[in-house]
């Protein structure tokens, strides 16, 4: 998984963090004599190359931050913005997702859970890959300039963009801060869908992409640890492929869960009285970073492959509860309208 990309950890066959022996004759055969797919099957292999699975948490990050720049500034916002934002910023993420595929081909050969992937396997080709990813990114961008307010949202998705693809992906054969770096253009998705409405990057667009960003890291530390093997066999640089005891892994997951138990809750204390989401909002973000929480600190203790994907399953808890939980408040709260008449001393004699 790349963090950039926060579902990814969904992606492979169940057991795959099982398996590390790559690059074996049986997968270098494979793989060479593979043939390009043809009608159908080419086009669900191009499809499969958008990685649909990690769009789907994308399209629902889009539509919650697009929905809360509704909420926020209602004479902005409608249902066409909404779906505005939507597709132009699902289009950037899967031309990301292609393009970061090309780069990674070779090592994406090497790993048992990415090995069956379109290019590795040469259901698609190359070239066509690189064209289908530009096209991909290019049509979102154009789509975002012209369907959005302004031009913030079209420019801060070309630099999230170009971040994933051509500084984080190299990044991750240098060293392992690259979890970091990838987590800033990760954590662009709901600022996206905000920006999309509102053209303004403003205290809300800066919560968002803190919460999101503070939740990558033990997001995708969970996975990293399950797969430590496979990346080393692809020489990728992961804090836990020099990490067997799990110490430095644990000790980073315990940190960015306590930091986003923290953050999480910011909404509820920084904004202004109008925006500040209420109750519903504090116990759904206290309740799934607990959980986080919890998940990180049992790892700690026994640094597992299974206790890292209960960690992995409460980080994606996390995000659809939270968010959710922002958007629905409103609906829990009494709108001005609706609040008990205040009773003047003078009145009450």
């Amino acid at each position: 998984m790349d963090p950039g990309m926060a579902a990814s950890g969904l992606e492979g066959r169940p057991d795959a963090h099982r398996g590390i022996q790559v690059n074996t004759p049986s997968i270098n055969m494979a793989a060479s004599a593979a043939r390009p797919s043809t009608g159908g099957a080419y086009l669900l292999a191009l499809f499969e190359l958008t990685k649909p699975r990690v769009a789907t948490l994308v399209i629902f990050s889009v539509a919650a931050g697009a929905g809360l720049a509704w909420q926020t500034r209602p004479e902005l916002g409608s249902w066409a913005m909404l779906v505005h934002a939507v597709i132009g910023t699902s289009l950037v993420a899967a031309g990301a997702s292609v393009l970061n595929q090309v780069l990674e081909k070779a090592s994406d050969a090497l790993m048992v859970r990415t090995r069956t992937r379109p290019l590795p396997t040469g259901r698609v080709g190359l070239a066509a890959s690189t064209a289908f990813g530009v096209i991909l990114s290019v049509a979102g961008l154009a789509y975002l300039m012209v369907s959005s307010r302004g031009l913030v949202a079209a420019f801060a998705a070309f630099l999230t963009l170009f971040g994933y693809v051509l500084v984080y992906t190299p990044l991750k054969r240098v060293s392992a801060v690259n979890t970091l770096v990838g987590a800033v253009p990760g954590a662009m998705p709901p600022v996206l869908g905000y920006l999309a409405i509102t053209g303004e990057w403003d205290a809300m667009a800066w919560l968002l992409f803190a919460i999101l960003f503070v939740w990558q890291i033990p997001h995708f530390l969970s996975i990293a640890w399950m797969y430590r093997n496979q990346y080393e066999a692809a020489g990728l640089r992961m804090i836990t492929v020099n990490d067997p005891s799990g110490g430095r892994t644990s000790r980073q997951m315990v940190l960015y869960c306590l930091a986003l138990l923290v953050v999480s809750s910011l909404p509820a204390v920084l904004l202004p009285p109008h925006l500040r989401p209420g109750p519903l909002f504090l116990g759904a973000s206290l309740l799934a970073g607990g959980i986080f929480l919890r998940s990180a600190i049992r790892f700690a203790f026994q640094p597992t492959d299974q206790r890292a994907r209960f960690a992995l399953r409460a980080s994606l808890l996390h995000l659809p509860l939270v968010l959710g939980a922002w958007l629905a408040d409103p609906l829990f709260r009494a709108r001005p309208d609706q609040q008990p008449p205040v009773i003047t001393l003078e009145e009450a004699r």
